[in-house]
């Protein structure tokens, strides 16, 4: 009867802490699974760069890219931003601790070194740098607070308008 009890009471126990029991992966942030990899979209187009602009979630902080008429075409990766045409590093005018380098297959206009949002109460995003056009090519430094995990994508609309979105996570 004693050694029943404490048979019972030693899988009890067990079964508490895990012990012969499958392991659990921890649940992802907010549900967010994007990853820090690169990422690239779409072709070049013509269609001009209209406005940048950021905004704050619960779970990530946004940059928005918004053009006059259909623009899809974007790389992104984690590392040095170049100025296009001069090749120059944006990281030493980029506030953050990672820079994400974009680069849109449109035009802007946005001077070269220009900070474009204000991004003081963002919980990640620490910059938003131009780093000029070239040949069609956009760029632009973000400046997030570490290496997070973002996503990239596009949307249609208002109107003519489209707009090319990068998400930062606040966390891993």
């Amino acid at each position: 009867m004693r050694m029943k009890i404490w048979l019972t009471a030693a899988i009890i126990i067990a079964s508490g802490f895990g012990v012969g029991g499958t392991a659990q992966a921890a649940a992802p942030y907010c549900g967010i699974t994007w990853g820090s990899g690169g990422k690239s979209a779409g072709a070049l187009t013509q269609a001009q760069l209209l406005t940048v602009r950021t905004g704050r979630h619960d779970c990530y902080d946004r940059v928005v890219f918004e053009f006059e008429g259909a623009a899809s075409g974007y790389r992104t990766a984690y590392g040095e931003a170049y100025t296009q045409g001069t090749g120059l590093p944006l990281s030493p005018y980029t506030a953050g601790g990672a820079v994400i380098q974009v680069v849109l297959l449109e035009p802007a206009s946005y001077a070269t070194g220009r900070h474009v949002a204000t991004v003081v109460p963002y919980r990640t995003l620490r910059d938003v740098v131009a780093g000029g056009t070239a040949e069609g090519y956009t760029t632009f430094a973000i400046g997030v607070r570490a290496r997070l995990p973002y996503r990239v994508f596009t949307l249609n609309g208002p109107g003519t308008h489209s707009r090319i979105v990068v998400d930062v996570a606040h966390q891993w």
